[in-house]
């Protein structure tokens, strides 16, 4: 449906064996070096989110302000207006939220939750922002000549990679009620 530039595959390793050397970690750290490179992941699934629903809002501000209908510019009625700016407010948002769990991983700090709220909010936001931009599009929107049923594909992708929005739920639920300064 979408990434259609990524091959992801499977990989299978049978019966192979590695010498002790090979190790990445130490014994029974593995878990700890997939946890931070996850995290790192979602920022990066946050950011190509926050790309994602500006190419559609940019995509739909165009329409809406080229589109006539009733001797006007469809820009100009309020439920446009409406949808138009919930997708602005919604791309801030989301670029704070992946901006504040960058500045923490580069600051060395525990980004974890930061990176879970990030992917979640932005991905989140960029499948509600393609769907409008399909949604101002109309029937153009649904057609494959036009870019934003692509990008509504892609922003699905981005709701599943790195964990789930479920899962990223379950982590910053579990982050929230550990942390002592709650």
């Amino acid at each position: 449906m979408g990434m259609n530039g990524s091959s992801t595959t499977e990989l299978t390793l049978d019966n192979c064996m590695l010498s002790i050397d090979d190790m990445i970690g130490g014994e029974g750290g593995g878990f700890d070096i997939i946890a931070k490179s996850l995290a790192g992941g979602r920022i990066s699934v946050g950011a190509m989110s926050v790309g994602l629903g500006s190419r559609a809002f940019l995509e739909a501000l165009s329409y809406a302000r080229e589109r006539i209908q009733f001797g006007r510019a469809i820009s100009s009625f309020q439920a446009i207006q409406f949808m138009l700016a919930d997708m602005s407010v919604l791309l801030e948002a989301s670029r704070l939220l992946v901006r504040q769990a960058a500045v923490a991983r580069d600051g060395g700090e525990d980004y974890s939750a930061a990176a879970s709220m990030a992917k979640t909010f932005a991905s989140d936001a960029a499948m509600k922002i393609t769907t409008d931009a399909v949604q101002i599009l109309g029937g153009y929107g649904y057609l494959r000549s036009f870019k934003v049923e692509r990008y509504m594909r892609q922003a699905k992708l981005f709701q599943i990679a790195e964990g789930t929005n479920e899962i990223q739920r379950l982590l910053i639920a579990k982050a929230i009620l550990t942390r002592s300064d709650h």
